[in-house]
């Protein structure tokens, strides 16, 4: 056995228990797949972050406990604040080598000292039929029904958004894209949508605060509202907000990172970074 660091981040959060925990686990070299999966099983949170660092840049991995995943915002938010808080303090943008092509997070000094810019590729949704199945999953009637990497479903206003209880044993028609749920907020909420993420089939009820499923939600919100700057908040339990600029094929998302938890993991063949 050997000790690896981790740190738990609240991402997409400005104090503690709120957006969206992710675990980080820096390594000097990569662990067998199978351990990976099976610490962030044991981690039990929606995402466990692993990366190696490889000369300026560095290679990240994101695992559900069920599934390893090809793109994770706020674990991706999560593990540059660990990386511009003790690994690299001076640096002022880190980039990650993923499945999803390379994502960039910036220094967000303009907002705040913990507050970080997540670059990710945008995803255009394309509007569908609406399911039959959908009114028995979400418990209610839905206005329109778009696919993209994930799918989306527009409802009538914030406050049914944030009443739903899925039924998610009927959402097998969804063939593992799991569910975007959205509406417009609130007048004079200081936001422009509101949303839930739903990923059952990646091992998560419910994800708090998702960041990925915003490069959906900004193409769609953008064209509705006819805007490329917008604010948007995820209205889970935890809850979290996100600013957001869509540019061109490009979707820029803002927040803040709070450190919960750092100490060490006791692994089979592991090598720390």
């Amino acid at each position: 056995m050997q000790t690896l660091p981790i740190y738990q981040v609240d991402a997409f959060a400005e104090q503690v228990f709120r957006g969206n925990p992710a675990a980080v686990v820096p390594l000097a070299h990569w662990l067998p797949d199978a351990v990976m999966q099976a610490v962030a099983a044991e981690n039990n949170l929606s995402e466990t972050a692993f990366f190696v660092a490889t000369g300026d840049h560095y290679q990240l991995r994101w695992f559900t406990p069920t599934v390893e995943v090809d793109l994770c915002g706020h674990a991706t938010l999560a593990s540059a604040s660990i990386i511009f808080e003790t690994l690299s303090p001076q640096a002022n943008q880190v980039s990650f080598t993923t499945r999803s092509g390379t994502l960039r997070v910036t220094r967000a000094q303009h907002i705040g000292p913990a507050a970080y810019t997540l670059d990710f590729p945008v995803d255009v949704p394309v509007r569908a039929e609406l399911p039959p199945a959908l009114a028995e999953v979400l418990g209610t009637s839905a206005l329109e029904y778009w696919v993209g990497r994930r799918n989306l479903a527009l409802v009538d206003g914030a406050g049914v958004l944030r009443h739903l209880q899925p039924r998610f044993a009927a959402l097998d028609w969804l063939q593992d894209r799991n569910l975007i749920v959205t509406a417009p907020a609130e007048t004079n909420s200081g936001f422009d949508f509101v949303s839930r993420f739903f990923a059952p089939f990646s091992g998560v009820a419910e994800d708090p605060v998702t960041g990925s499923a915003h490069c959906t939600l900004a193409p769609f919100w953008a064209a509705r509202l006819g805007k490329t700057r917008m604010r948007a908040y995820q209205a889970s339990a935890r809850g979290g907000a996100l600013d957001i600029v869509l540019d061109a094929d490009r979707v820029f998302m803002t927040g803040h990172c709070v450190r919960y938890l750092e100490g060490q993991i006791k692994v089979p063949g592991a090598r720390a970074a």
